[in-house]
Protein backbone atom coordinates (compact mmCIF):
# COMPACT_ATOMS: atom_id res chain seq x y z
CA UNK A 1 0.00 0.00 0.00
CA UNK A 2 1.29 3.20 -1.28
CA UNK A 3 1.97 6.25 1.79
CA UNK A 4 0.05 8.76 1.67
CA UNK A 5 1.90 12.09 1.07
CA UNK A 6 2.01 14.42 3.93
CA UNK A 7 -1.09 17.07 4.11
CA UNK A 8 0.26 20.37 5.07
CA UNK A 9 0.02 21.24 8.88
CA UNK A 10 -3.02 23.78 9.69
CA UNK A 11 -2.05 26.59 11.29
CA UNK A 12 -2.27 26.76 15.33
CA UNK A 13 -5.39 29.17 16.23
CA UNK A 14 -4.20 29.51 19.77
CA UNK A 15 -2.35 32.73 20.01
CA UNK A 16 1.21 31.87 22.10
CA UNK A 17 1.34 28.81 19.73
CA UNK A 18 0.80 30.85 16.71
CA UNK A 19 3.21 33.49 17.83
CA UNK A 20 5.97 31.20 19.07
CA UNK A 21 5.74 27.76 16.59
CA UNK A 22 3.70 29.37 13.42
CA UNK A 23 5.99 32.54 13.54
CA UNK A 24 9.09 31.27 14.52
CA UNK A 25 12.25 31.88 12.83
CA UNK A 26 13.28 28.56 11.01
CA UNK A 27 16.87 28.34 12.39
CA UNK A 28 14.31 27.75 15.96
CA UNK A 29 11.83 25.75 13.96
CA UNK A 30 15.15 23.60 12.72
CA UNK A 31 16.24 23.02 16.36
CA UNK A 32 12.96 21.76 17.60
CA UNK A 33 13.15 19.09 14.84
CA UNK A 34 16.24 18.33 15.54
CA UNK A 35 16.15 17.85 19.01
CA UNK A 36 12.46 16.51 18.45
CA UNK A 37 14.56 13.43 17.10
CA UNK A 38 16.74 13.22 18.79
CA UNK A 39 14.76 12.57 21.66
CA UNK A 40 12.83 9.74 19.94
CA UNK A 41 13.40 6.50 19.65
CA UNK A 42 13.53 6.17 16.61
CA UNK A 43 16.99 8.15 17.23
CA UNK A 44 18.20 5.85 19.71
CA UNK A 45 17.30 2.32 17.30
CA UNK A 46 19.05 4.72 14.02
CA UNK A 47 22.20 5.41 16.28
CA UNK A 48 22.38 2.29 17.88
CA UNK A 49 22.14 0.35 14.35
CA UNK A 50 24.70 2.74 13.59
CA UNK A 51 27.93 1.61 15.93
CA UNK A 52 26.59 -1.80 15.41
CA UNK A 53 27.46 -2.02 11.83
CA UNK A 54 30.49 0.39 12.28
CA UNK A 55 31.97 -2.17 15.00
CA UNK A 56 31.13 -5.33 12.76
CA UNK A 57 33.05 -3.90 9.99
CA UNK A 58 36.44 -3.09 11.91
CA UNK A 59 35.44 -6.30 13.28
CA UNK A 60 35.40 -7.79 9.76
CA UNK A 61 38.19 -5.63 8.30
CA UNK A 62 40.24 -6.90 11.37
CA UNK A 63 43.69 -7.09 8.79
CA UNK A 64 42.91 -3.48 7.61
CA UNK A 65 40.51 -1.41 9.91
CA UNK A 66 39.58 1.64 8.70
CA UNK A 67 38.97 2.98 12.83
CA UNK A 68 41.31 0.68 14.89
CA UNK A 69 40.90 -0.15 18.73
CA UNK A 70 39.70 2.40 20.95
CA UNK A 71 38.08 3.66 17.59
CA UNK A 72 39.26 7.04 17.71
CA UNK A 73 36.91 8.30 15.08
CA UNK A 74 33.78 6.98 16.30
CA UNK A 75 34.59 8.76 19.60
CA UNK A 76 35.49 11.74 17.44
CA UNK A 77 31.41 11.40 15.65
CA UNK A 78 29.84 11.31 18.84
CA UNK A 79 32.10 14.35 20.49
CA UNK A 80 31.10 16.08 16.93
CA UNK A 81 27.04 15.01 17.27
CA UNK A 82 27.23 16.04 21.08
CA UNK A 83 28.74 19.27 20.20
CA UNK A 84 26.12 20.49 18.01
CA UNK A 85 23.12 18.51 20.35
CA UNK A 86 23.99 20.80 23.10
CA UNK A 87 23.46 24.10 21.92
CA UNK A 88 20.15 22.76 20.15
CA UNK A 89 18.73 21.48 22.89
CA UNK A 90 19.45 24.68 24.96
CA UNK A 91 17.80 26.20 21.88
CA UNK A 92 14.38 24.41 22.11
CA UNK A 93 14.79 24.40 26.29
CA UNK A 94 15.03 27.97 26.06
CA UNK A 95 11.98 28.06 23.49
CA UNK A 96 10.00 26.08 25.82
CA UNK A 97 10.52 27.74 28.12
CA UNK A 98 9.25 31.06 26.32
CA UNK A 99 6.42 28.85 25.04
CA UNK A 100 5.42 28.36 29.05
CA UNK A 101 6.17 31.66 30.03
CA UNK A 102 3.71 32.91 27.18
CA UNK A 103 0.92 30.61 27.99
CA UNK A 104 1.29 31.38 31.76
CA UNK A 105 0.64 34.96 30.65
CA UNK A 106 -1.86 34.27 28.79
CA UNK A 107 -3.66 31.84 31.08
CA UNK A 108 -3.29 35.01 33.52
CA UNK A 109 -5.04 37.29 31.22
CA UNK A 110 -7.68 35.46 30.65
CA UNK A 111 -8.30 34.65 33.83
CA UNK A 112 -8.61 38.14 34.46
CA UNK A 113 -10.83 38.59 31.52
CA UNK A 114 -13.02 35.52 32.95
CA UNK A 115 -13.00 37.32 36.55
CA UNK A 116 -14.33 40.89 35.35
CA UNK A 117 -16.70 39.13 33.19
CA UNK A 118 -18.12 37.11 36.33
CA UNK A 119 -18.11 40.08 38.67
CA UNK A 120 -20.38 41.63 35.48
CA UNK A 121 -22.70 38.62 35.73
CA UNK A 122 -22.76 38.51 39.71
CA UNK A 123 -23.54 42.47 39.63
CA UNK A 124 -26.73 42.40 37.10
CA UNK A 125 -27.56 38.99 39.08
CA UNK A 126 -27.80 41.41 42.09
CA UNK A 127 -29.22 43.78 40.47
CA UNK A 128 -31.70 41.59 38.78
CA UNK A 129 -32.34 40.17 42.19
CA UNK A 130 -33.14 43.53 43.68
CA UNK A 131 -35.71 44.03 41.32
CA UNK A 132 -37.04 40.64 41.44
CA UNK A 133 -37.92 41.37 45.46
CA UNK A 134 -39.05 45.14 44.89
CA UNK A 135 -41.45 43.49 42.25
CA UNK A 136 -42.38 40.92 45.11
CA UNK A 137 -42.99 43.17 47.91
CA UNK A 138 -45.33 45.16 45.24
CA UNK A 139 -47.04 42.31 43.94
CA UNK A 140 -47.89 41.35 48.29
CA UNK A 141 -48.86 44.86 48.75
CA UNK A 142 -51.22 44.54 46.24
CA UNK A 143 -52.20 41.32 47.10
CA UNK A 144 -52.82 42.70 50.64
CA UNK A 145 -55.17 45.08 49.13
CA UNK A 146 -56.71 43.28 47.31
CA UNK A 147 -57.69 41.07 50.64
CA UNK A 148 -59.00 44.14 52.74
CA UNK A 149 -61.03 45.13 49.46
CA UNK A 150 -62.20 41.94 49.48
CA UNK A 151 -63.26 42.00 53.30
CA UNK A 152 -65.00 45.31 52.84
CA UNK A 153 -66.66 44.34 49.82
CA UNK A 154 -67.88 41.73 51.42
CA UNK A 155 -68.78 43.73 54.83
CA UNK A 156 -70.65 45.18 52.42
CA UNK A 157 -72.81 42.58 50.59
CA UNK A 158 -73.51 41.19 53.92
CA UNK A 159 -74.99 44.87 54.87
CA UNK A 160 -76.78 45.10 51.83
CA UNK A 161 -78.43 41.70 52.29
CA UNK A 162 -78.91 42.41 56.08
CA UNK A 163 -80.93 46.48 54.72
CA UNK A 164 -82.67 43.93 52.17
CA UNK A 165 -83.79 42.03 54.48
CA UNK A 166 -85.27 44.03 57.03
CA UNK A 167 -86.58 46.27 54.54
CA UNK A 168 -88.60 43.35 53.08
CA UNK A 169 -90.01 42.19 56.98
CA UNK A 170 -91.10 46.10 56.91
CA UNK A 171 -92.51 45.59 53.86
CA UNK A 172 -94.10 42.83 54.26
CA UNK A 173 -95.34 43.79 57.46
CA UNK A 174 -96.53 46.55 56.43
CA UNK A 175 -98.40 44.91 53.44
CA UNK A 176 -100.03 42.10 55.83
CA UNK A 177 -101.42 45.15 57.80
CA UNK A 178 -102.91 47.04 54.53
CA UNK A 179 -104.52 43.85 53.52
CA UNK A 180 -105.56 43.42 57.21
CA UNK A 181 -107.27 46.67 56.78
CA UNK A 182 -105.17 48.22 59.78
CA UNK A 183 -103.71 51.76 59.16
CA UNK A 184 -100.13 52.40 59.53
CA UNK A 185 -99.83 55.72 61.50
CA UNK A 186 -96.77 57.30 61.64
CA UNK A 187 -95.62 58.63 64.79
CA UNK A 188 -94.73 62.24 64.90
CA UNK A 189 -91.37 62.11 66.26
Amino acid sequence: MPRQPRQPRQPYRHPVNHLLLDEAPRGARIADMVTGFMGSWRFIIVQTVIVLCWLAANIYLLTRPFDPYPFILLNLAFSTQAAYAAPLILLAGNRAAAHDRATLEHAAAQADLEEKQNEGLISAGKESLKHLTEVAERTLAIEETLRAQDDQLLRMEKAILAFERDRSVHVGAGRRRAAAGTKVVDKPA
